[in-house]
């Protein structure tokens, strides 16, 4: 019936989604997406193809220019500012993401991070690798006030786990919840109060960052950054700046502005920064739930239906 492209790495011929697809008729193949493809190959890839199964790779007006069949584009995840929307909505291409399918993997990522920073361990881990007996001043999050940049669904996930370290919390969002017992404030004062700020929010229209040079400054020197977000949220060298100079403490970075980040990039060669490569949705029981979630959706465009998780409702429906 129709043609489907998969390039999620983790999505493989004969898996549930494969399956899935399959028995309704459709025929799938598969592209798995690894580092940088050559020039024109997705573009190649795209002008056979009714639908597509993505990750994180990009998917421009020109590659939809090459595909006139394209009818629906489906994130297997969240973050969908690797897809030129508005160029999709123009040619009528449906642009759909799987919201809160990695919620609960990327808050117990968020944790994790948060904990790596306070007890320093990753230091502590090199040092004792190295033949040292480290020392170092760490912290406990019991007490700690954390400050959340966003509220989407990985934000709440997070919320619901500091709440049990004992944390205080602080919210900075546009759109503040009453129902939730946290503390909602702008974030010049979410900057300035909290012990580790964890950013959640989407990537700005602008591709402007959220936190830049005026933002770090506004933080504790004893603070923390946690990025799980989009790295084009954080001015990396502005980041490198301020930990360099002593401006915050530290940072844990699981998304960069280039990924994967250049070796030469300074973020990586810092002991203070616990780097990560764009992990935290990426568990076995998340890739499962977001990977199913936009095969349904896939599966309900092609068939003319509502698609769960559409960013562009307005499109010129081919």
């Amino acid at each position: 019936m129709a043609t489907i492209l998969i390039t999620t790495d983790y999505l493989h011929p004969g898996d549930d989604v494969d399956v899935m697809l399959r028995e309704r008729g459709h025929t799938t193949v598969h592209s798995p997406a690894s580092g940088t493809r050559p020039d024109g190959e997705m573009a190649t890839l795209l002008a056979s193809s009714d639908a597509a199964i993505i990750a994180s790779e990009p998917v421009t007006a020109e590659m939809m220019d090459a595909a006139p069949t394209l009818r629906v584009i489906a994130r297997s995840g969240v973050g969908y500012d690797s897809v030129d929307v508005d160029a999709a909505t123009r040619r009528g291409i449906l642009v759909c993401n799987t919201p809160g399918a990695n919620r609960h993997a990327v808050a117990e990522m968020t944790i994790a991070l948060l904990l790596m920073c306070a007890r320093r361990i990753g230091e502590t881990t090199e040092g004792t690798r190295n033949g040292h007996w480290p020392r170092h001043d760490t912290r406990q999050l019991r007490g700690a006030t954390l400050g959340i940049i966003g509220l989407g669904p990985s934000a709440r996930a997070v919320i619901d786990l500091a709440r049990a370290f004992g944390m205080t919390i602080l919210v900075s969002t546009g759109h503040p919840d009453p129902a939730l017992a946290v503390t909602y404030v702008d974030t010049r004062d979410l900057l300035r109060d909290a012990d580790f700020v964890s950013v959640h929010s989407r990537a700005t229209t602008s591709g402007s960052p959220v936190i830049d040079a005026v933002a770090l400054a506004a933080m504790k020197p004893t603070a923390y950054l946690v990025n799980t977000a989009r790295g084009s949220l954080v001015d990396e060298n502005a980041l490198a700046d301020a930990l360099r100079n002593g401006v915050i403490a530290g940072a844990a970075l699981d998304v960069f502005t280039s990924e994967p980040p250049d070796p030469a990039n300074p973020l990586l060669a810092m002991p203070t920064v616990v780097a990560t490569s764009h992990l935290a949705g990426q568990t076995r029981e998340a890739r499962v739930e977001a990977s199913v979630a936009a095969a349904n959706s896939v599966i309900a465009a092609l068939a003319g239906q509502p698609a769960d998780g559409t960013v562009n409702p307005d499109n010129k429906d081919k």
